[in-house]
């Protein structure tokens, strides 16, 4: 199976991507704990049915040390007892702001008060910025039919 366009050797995809890997870089050297930066992006590339970003973050996770039981259940957290509450709030907020077109109003008072609770504005600039760019990655990805599977931790860094 390949991508229907190749995003690193397409001339406007491929600038754009040196551009958003430059915020993602932004983001990663944050003071958003890392662990909540896999999982966010590990959710909400499973909630956008990214294979691409679900492969990559889940062994980017585990390469940097996350369970296999906690990468297990993180498509049920909410039933799961091994997430903190700070991640809980996290994993909350990734998914109201992924699934904006099926909530109405978007993201809860609640799940951003519950998030205020455990991060300070830096963190909660980087997550909110965070959950903005991988669900751009997820739809770049979603749109070409990027393959998984073949992802290695530090393959593009």
């Amino acid at each position: 199976m390949d991508a229907r366009l190749n995003l690193f050797e397409n001339p406007v995809a491929g600038k754009f991507f040196r551009y958003i890997n430059s915020a993602g870089k932004v983001l990663s050297d944050s003071t958003l704990p890392l662990a909540t930066q896999e999982l966010v992006k590990l959710r909400a590339s499973q909630i956008n049915g990214c294979g691409f970003c679900t492969d990559m973050h889940s062994k980017d996770a585990a390469h940097a040390g996350e369970t296999a039981v906690r990468l297990n259940l993180i498509a049920a957290w909410r039933e799961a007892k091994v997430f903190t509450d700070a991640e809980r709030a996290a994993l909350e907020l990734v998914e109201q702001g992924t699934r904006i077109a099926d909530a109405a109003g978007g993201v809860s008072d609640e799940a951003w008060a519950d998030a205020a609770k455990h991060y300070d504005e830096e963190q909660l600039g980087a997550l909110v910025c965070l959950i903005a760019l991988i669900n751009a990655y997820n739809r770049l990805n979603v749109v070409v039919q990027q393959p998984a599977g073949d992802y290695e931790p530090g393959m593009f860094g």
